[in-house]
Protein backbone atom coordinates (compact mmCIF):
# COMPACT_ATOMS: atom_id res chain seq x y z
CA UNK A 1 0.00 0.00 0.00
CA UNK A 2 2.74 2.16 0.45
CA UNK A 3 4.03 1.87 -2.64
CA UNK A 4 0.68 3.06 -4.20
CA UNK A 5 0.37 5.55 -2.13
CA UNK A 6 4.04 7.56 -3.24
CA UNK A 7 2.68 6.27 -6.83
CA UNK A 8 -0.44 8.47 -6.28
CA UNK A 9 1.01 11.22 -4.43
CA UNK A 10 3.62 11.43 -7.34
CA UNK A 11 1.35 11.62 -9.70
CA UNK A 12 -0.64 14.32 -8.28
CA UNK A 13 2.51 16.44 -7.87
CA UNK A 14 3.48 16.00 -11.23
CA UNK A 15 -0.09 17.32 -12.43
CA UNK A 16 0.35 20.43 -10.27
CA UNK A 17 3.56 20.92 -11.50
CA UNK A 18 1.95 20.64 -14.91
CA UNK A 19 -0.85 22.89 -14.42
CA UNK A 20 1.14 25.79 -13.05
CA UNK A 21 3.67 25.46 -15.88
CA UNK A 22 0.19 25.05 -17.82
CA UNK A 23 -0.38 28.99 -19.02
CA UNK A 24 3.28 30.35 -19.50
CA UNK A 25 3.25 26.55 -22.11
CA UNK A 26 -0.23 27.64 -24.07
CA UNK A 27 1.44 30.02 -26.23
CA UNK A 28 4.29 27.77 -27.42
CA UNK A 29 1.95 24.56 -27.76
CA UNK A 30 -0.31 26.66 -30.12
CA UNK A 31 1.86 27.83 -32.29
CA UNK A 32 4.02 24.47 -32.15
CA UNK A 33 -0.26 22.63 -33.07
CA UNK A 34 -0.56 25.86 -36.02
CA UNK A 35 3.27 25.47 -37.60
CA UNK A 36 2.68 21.93 -37.59
CA UNK A 37 -0.25 22.27 -39.47
CA UNK A 38 0.50 24.72 -42.47
CA UNK A 39 4.12 22.28 -42.70
CA UNK A 40 1.03 19.18 -43.83
CA UNK A 41 0.74 19.54 -47.27
CA UNK A 42 -3.43 18.14 -48.68
CA UNK A 43 -2.43 15.24 -50.93
CA UNK A 44 -4.41 14.85 -54.20
CA UNK A 45 -5.35 10.54 -54.75
CA UNK A 46 -6.76 9.24 -57.69
CA UNK A 47 -9.59 6.66 -56.85
CA UNK A 48 -9.03 3.31 -57.52
CA UNK A 49 -11.49 1.96 -60.05
CA UNK A 50 -11.95 -1.77 -58.44
CA UNK A 51 -14.55 -2.91 -61.38
CA UNK A 52 -11.61 -2.61 -63.92
CA UNK A 53 -8.94 -4.14 -61.77
CA UNK A 54 -11.89 -7.15 -61.47
CA UNK A 55 -11.79 -7.47 -65.47
CA UNK A 56 -7.86 -7.73 -65.33
CA UNK A 57 -7.91 -10.29 -63.24
CA UNK A 58 -10.57 -12.29 -64.90
CA UNK A 59 -9.19 -11.55 -67.99
CA UNK A 60 -5.93 -13.50 -66.91
CA UNK A 61 -8.36 -16.55 -65.37
CA UNK A 62 -9.67 -16.67 -69.04
CA UNK A 63 -6.20 -18.06 -70.67
CA UNK A 64 -6.00 -20.79 -68.04
CA UNK A 65 -3.31 -21.84 -65.59
CA UNK A 66 -0.39 -19.78 -67.01
CA UNK A 67 2.44 -22.70 -66.71
CA UNK A 68 5.86 -22.24 -68.22
CA UNK A 69 5.76 -23.49 -71.23
CA UNK A 70 2.26 -23.77 -72.04
CA UNK A 71 -0.04 -21.50 -74.47
CA UNK A 72 -1.17 -19.82 -71.57
CA UNK A 73 1.85 -18.79 -70.40
CA UNK A 74 3.09 -16.99 -73.91
CA UNK A 75 -0.44 -16.18 -74.38
CA UNK A 76 -1.14 -13.87 -70.95
CA UNK A 77 2.79 -12.51 -71.28
CA UNK A 78 1.88 -10.96 -74.42
CA UNK A 79 -1.37 -9.49 -73.77
CA UNK A 80 0.06 -8.05 -69.94
CA UNK A 81 2.89 -6.76 -72.05
CA UNK A 82 0.32 -5.09 -74.32
CA UNK A 83 -1.52 -3.41 -71.17
CA UNK A 84 1.86 -2.11 -69.86
CA UNK A 85 2.49 -0.37 -72.78
CA UNK A 86 -0.67 1.59 -72.84
CA UNK A 87 0.00 2.73 -69.28
CA UNK A 88 3.86 3.09 -68.80
CA UNK A 89 7.06 5.21 -70.58
CA UNK A 90 9.34 1.86 -71.14
CA UNK A 91 8.50 -1.87 -70.86
CA UNK A 92 11.20 -4.52 -70.36
CA UNK A 93 10.49 -8.15 -71.45
CA UNK A 94 13.01 -10.94 -69.79
CA UNK A 95 12.36 -14.21 -71.76
CA UNK A 96 14.92 -16.29 -70.58
CA UNK A 97 14.94 -20.01 -69.09
CA UNK A 98 15.52 -20.82 -65.19
CA UNK A 99 16.19 -24.08 -63.18
CA UNK A 100 13.59 -25.67 -61.32
CA UNK A 101 13.90 -28.11 -58.20
CA UNK A 102 13.22 -31.30 -59.98
CA UNK A 103 16.21 -29.48 -62.87
CA UNK A 104 14.00 -29.13 -65.51
CA UNK A 105 14.83 -25.63 -67.71
CA UNK A 106 11.64 -23.78 -67.07
CA UNK A 107 10.92 -20.66 -69.61
CA UNK A 108 10.72 -17.62 -67.78
CA UNK A 109 8.90 -14.41 -69.14
CA UNK A 110 9.17 -11.04 -66.64
CA UNK A 111 7.96 -8.21 -67.41
CA UNK A 112 8.88 -4.65 -66.49
CA UNK A 113 6.86 -1.85 -67.22
CA UNK A 114 8.35 2.14 -66.28
CA UNK A 115 7.07 4.83 -65.16
CA UNK A 116 8.65 8.10 -64.67
CA UNK A 117 12.19 6.76 -66.04
CA UNK A 118 14.10 9.66 -65.41
CA UNK A 119 12.97 9.89 -61.89
CA UNK A 120 16.21 9.26 -59.36
CA UNK A 121 13.78 8.32 -56.25
CA UNK A 122 11.86 4.93 -57.69
CA UNK A 123 9.71 2.94 -56.24
CA UNK A 124 9.42 -1.06 -57.15
CA UNK A 125 5.99 -2.78 -57.31
CA UNK A 126 5.86 -6.07 -57.81
CA UNK A 127 3.59 -9.72 -57.99
CA UNK A 128 4.10 -12.90 -59.73
CA UNK A 129 1.09 -13.88 -62.26
CA UNK A 130 1.81 -17.78 -63.14
CA UNK A 131 0.19 -20.61 -61.82
CA UNK A 132 0.94 -23.44 -59.59
CA UNK A 133 1.18 -26.24 -61.51
CA UNK A 134 0.06 -28.84 -58.73
CA UNK A 135 -3.09 -28.15 -56.39
CA UNK A 136 -1.16 -30.03 -53.10
CA UNK A 137 -3.36 -28.68 -50.80
CA UNK A 138 -6.69 -29.94 -52.55
CA UNK A 139 -8.43 -33.01 -51.24
CA UNK A 140 -8.52 -33.98 -55.03
CA UNK A 141 -6.85 -33.77 -58.39
CA UNK A 142 -3.50 -32.62 -56.57
CA UNK A 143 -1.49 -33.08 -59.62
CA UNK A 144 -3.41 -30.76 -61.80
CA UNK A 145 -3.09 -26.94 -62.35
CA UNK A 146 -4.90 -24.34 -60.47
CA UNK A 147 -6.28 -21.29 -62.15
CA UNK A 148 -4.55 -18.90 -59.51
CA UNK A 149 -7.09 -15.91 -59.48
CA UNK A 150 -5.93 -15.00 -56.56
CA UNK A 151 -2.65 -16.25 -55.89
CA UNK A 152 -1.20 -15.12 -59.16
CA UNK A 153 -4.14 -13.11 -60.94
CA UNK A 154 -5.06 -10.72 -58.15
CA UNK A 155 -1.47 -8.43 -57.75
CA UNK A 156 -1.36 -8.06 -61.85
CA UNK A 157 -5.15 -7.06 -61.53
CA UNK A 158 -4.28 -4.23 -58.99
CA UNK A 159 -0.76 -3.12 -60.64
CA UNK A 160 -2.49 -2.61 -64.04
CA UNK A 161 -5.40 -0.49 -62.73
CA UNK A 162 -2.99 1.45 -61.04
CA UNK A 163 -0.78 2.34 -63.56
CA UNK A 164 -3.76 3.06 -65.76
CA UNK A 165 -4.71 5.38 -62.44
CA UNK A 166 -1.38 7.06 -62.56
CA UNK A 167 -1.52 7.55 -66.44
CA UNK A 168 -4.86 9.17 -66.35
CA UNK A 169 -4.21 11.67 -63.08
CA UNK A 170 -0.38 12.85 -63.85
CA UNK A 171 2.04 11.83 -61.16
CA UNK A 172 4.99 14.28 -61.05
CA UNK A 173 8.40 14.02 -61.89
CA UNK A 174 9.22 12.04 -59.02
CA UNK A 175 8.63 9.37 -57.99
CA UNK A 176 9.46 6.81 -60.99
CA UNK A 177 7.40 3.69 -60.52
CA UNK A 178 8.61 0.40 -61.81
CA UNK A 179 5.77 -2.51 -62.24
CA UNK A 180 7.85 -5.64 -62.26
CA UNK A 181 5.29 -8.88 -63.08
CA UNK A 182 7.63 -12.30 -62.57
CA UNK A 183 7.04 -15.84 -63.31
CA UNK A 184 7.40 -19.09 -62.33
CA UNK A 185 6.92 -18.36 -58.67
CA UNK A 186 4.89 -21.43 -57.78
CA UNK A 187 7.18 -23.73 -59.59
CA UNK A 188 8.52 -24.85 -55.67
CA UNK A 189 8.05 -27.71 -53.68
CA UNK A 190 9.17 -27.67 -50.07
CA UNK A 191 10.99 -31.03 -50.39
CA UNK A 192 13.48 -28.75 -53.02
CA UNK A 193 14.05 -26.16 -50.81
CA UNK A 194 13.12 -22.83 -50.45
CA UNK A 195 15.26 -21.70 -53.60
CA UNK A 196 13.11 -23.72 -55.68
CA UNK A 197 10.39 -21.14 -55.40
CA UNK A 198 10.40 -17.02 -56.64
CA UNK A 199 12.71 -18.27 -59.78
CA UNK A 200 11.63 -15.00 -62.26
CA UNK A 201 12.29 -12.63 -58.94
CA UNK A 202 15.31 -14.60 -58.18
CA UNK A 203 16.53 -13.71 -62.06
CA UNK A 204 15.18 -10.26 -62.13
CA UNK A 205 17.49 -9.51 -58.31
CA UNK A 206 20.40 -10.48 -59.83
CA UNK A 207 20.10 -9.39 -63.80
CA UNK A 208 17.89 -6.61 -63.11
CA UNK A 209 16.18 -4.82 -66.43
CA UNK A 210 18.51 -2.05 -65.75
CA UNK A 211 21.89 -2.53 -65.30
CA UNK A 212 22.60 -1.55 -61.18
CA UNK A 213 18.86 -0.47 -60.70
CA UNK A 214 17.90 0.60 -57.48
CA UNK A 215 15.09 2.09 -55.47
CA UNK A 216 14.00 3.93 -52.30
CA UNK A 217 11.84 0.70 -51.41
CA UNK A 218 9.76 -2.03 -53.01
CA UNK A 219 6.33 -3.31 -52.08
CA UNK A 220 5.20 -6.98 -53.13
CA UNK A 221 1.47 -7.81 -53.83
CA UNK A 222 0.47 -11.86 -53.25
CA UNK A 223 -2.71 -12.68 -53.01
CA UNK A 224 -5.14 -9.66 -52.32
CA UNK A 225 -8.06 -10.08 -53.88
CA UNK A 226 -9.97 -12.63 -51.57
CA UNK A 227 -13.14 -12.29 -49.72
CA UNK A 228 -12.51 -11.06 -46.31
CA UNK A 229 -8.50 -11.29 -46.89
CA UNK A 230 -6.05 -9.58 -44.16
CA UNK A 231 -3.03 -8.09 -44.63
CA UNK A 232 -0.97 -8.64 -40.92
CA UNK A 233 2.48 -7.38 -40.65
CA UNK A 234 4.77 -10.47 -42.39
CA UNK A 235 7.92 -11.43 -40.59
CA UNK A 236 10.18 -11.02 -42.67
CA UNK A 237 8.91 -7.70 -44.37
CA UNK A 238 9.27 -6.60 -40.35
CA UNK A 239 12.55 -7.96 -40.41
CA UNK A 240 14.13 -6.36 -43.55
CA UNK A 241 12.03 -3.01 -44.10
CA UNK A 242 10.14 -1.59 -40.90
CA UNK A 243 10.13 1.70 -41.66
CA UNK A 244 8.37 0.73 -45.36
CA UNK A 245 5.89 -1.50 -43.40
CA UNK A 246 4.73 1.58 -41.18
CA UNK A 247 4.40 4.00 -44.31
CA UNK A 248 2.43 1.59 -45.75
CA UNK A 249 0.03 0.60 -42.79
CA UNK A 250 -0.22 4.66 -42.19
CA UNK A 251 -0.99 5.02 -45.96
CA UNK A 252 -3.79 2.31 -45.67
CA UNK A 253 -5.34 4.07 -42.23
CA UNK A 254 -5.45 7.49 -44.60
CA UNK A 255 -7.24 5.60 -47.36
CA UNK A 256 -9.53 4.35 -44.91
CA UNK A 257 -9.14 0.49 -45.14
CA UNK A 258 -7.10 0.32 -41.83
CA UNK A 259 -9.47 -2.36 -41.36
CA UNK A 260 -7.92 -4.64 -44.02
CA UNK A 261 -4.02 -4.00 -42.62
CA UNK A 262 -4.34 -4.50 -38.63
CA UNK A 263 -1.16 -3.63 -36.91
CA UNK A 264 -0.85 -7.49 -35.83
CA UNK A 265 2.44 -9.71 -36.25
CA UNK A 266 2.62 -12.28 -38.76
CA UNK A 267 5.07 -15.22 -39.55
CA UNK A 268 7.58 -14.89 -41.87
CA UNK A 269 7.08 -16.05 -45.48
CA UNK A 270 9.31 -16.96 -48.44
CA UNK A 271 8.21 -14.77 -51.05
CA UNK A 272 9.67 -12.39 -53.88
CA UNK A 273 10.37 -10.10 -51.60
CA UNK A 274 13.09 -12.39 -50.04
CA UNK A 275 14.99 -12.32 -53.02
CA UNK A 276 14.23 -8.68 -53.81
CA UNK A 277 16.16 -7.83 -50.00
CA UNK A 278 18.46 -10.46 -50.30
CA UNK A 279 19.94 -10.25 -53.35
CA UNK A 280 19.13 -6.80 -55.01
CA UNK A 281 19.56 -5.12 -51.80
CA UNK A 282 15.94 -3.33 -52.21
CA UNK A 283 13.91 -2.61 -48.76
CA UNK A 284 11.08 -4.71 -49.57
CA UNK A 285 7.54 -5.07 -48.00
CA UNK A 286 5.05 -8.43 -48.72
CA UNK A 287 1.23 -7.44 -48.94
CA UNK A 288 -0.36 -10.62 -48.25
CA UNK A 289 -3.13 -12.37 -46.82
CA UNK A 290 -2.42 -14.30 -43.66
CA UNK A 291 -4.48 -16.05 -41.06
CA UNK A 292 -3.73 -15.37 -37.48
CA UNK A 293 -3.27 -19.02 -36.86
CA UNK A 294 0.49 -20.09 -37.38
CA UNK A 295 -0.52 -23.76 -38.02
CA UNK A 296 -2.85 -22.72 -40.80
CA UNK A 297 -1.51 -18.89 -42.16
CA UNK A 298 -3.09 -18.85 -45.61
CA UNK A 299 -6.62 -18.79 -46.94
CA UNK A 300 -8.20 -21.77 -47.71
CA UNK A 301 -8.07 -21.80 -51.21
CA UNK A 302 -4.55 -21.57 -51.25
CA UNK A 303 -3.05 -23.73 -53.64
CA UNK A 304 -6.27 -25.87 -54.11
CA UNK A 305 -8.88 -25.80 -57.26
CA UNK A 306 -10.91 -23.11 -55.41
CA UNK A 307 -8.62 -20.37 -55.92
CA UNK A 308 -11.04 -19.03 -58.96
CA UNK A 309 -13.06 -15.85 -59.90
CA UNK A 310 -15.47 -16.87 -57.12
CA UNK A 311 -13.55 -16.00 -54.57
CA UNK A 312 -12.24 -12.52 -55.83
CA UNK A 313 -14.12 -9.46 -53.85
CA UNK A 314 -13.59 -5.91 -55.43
CA UNK A 315 -13.95 -4.56 -52.04
CA UNK A 316 -10.42 -6.58 -51.29
CA UNK A 317 -8.98 -5.06 -54.65
CA UNK A 318 -10.10 -1.40 -54.19
CA UNK A 319 -8.37 -1.22 -50.36
CA UNK A 320 -4.96 -2.55 -51.77
CA UNK A 321 -4.99 -0.19 -54.75
CA UNK A 322 -6.16 2.66 -52.61
CA UNK A 323 -3.61 1.99 -50.26
CA UNK A 324 -0.68 1.97 -52.83
CA UNK A 325 -2.00 5.11 -54.68
CA UNK A 326 -1.97 6.78 -50.97
CA UNK A 327 1.74 5.41 -50.77
CA UNK A 328 2.72 6.92 -54.07
CA UNK A 329 0.74 9.98 -54.09
CA UNK A 330 2.27 10.82 -50.66
CA UNK A 331 5.93 9.57 -51.62
CA UNK A 332 5.44 12.41 -54.64
CA UNK A 333 4.18 14.86 -52.29
CA UNK A 334 7.41 14.84 -49.88
CA UNK A 335 9.54 15.62 -53.05
CA UNK A 336 7.39 18.25 -54.93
Amino acid sequence: MKKIAIIVFGLAMSLFAASCGSNENTQENKKVAVTDTVKEKPVNVPAFDADSAYVYVARQVAFGPRLPGSAAQTKCAAWMEAMLKKVCDTVYKQDVHVKGGDGKSLPCINLIGVINPHAADRILLLTHWDSRPWADQDTKDKDKPILAADDGGSGVGVLLELARAIKTHSLPASPGIDILFTDVEDYGKSEWGEDSYCLGTQYWATHPHVPGYKASFGILLDMVGAHGAQFPMEGFSTQFAPEIQQKVWQAAAKAGYSSYFPYLPADEITDDHVPVNKLAGIKTIDVINLNPDPEHPFAAHWHTHADVMDIIDKSTLKAVGQTLLQTIYEQSASHN
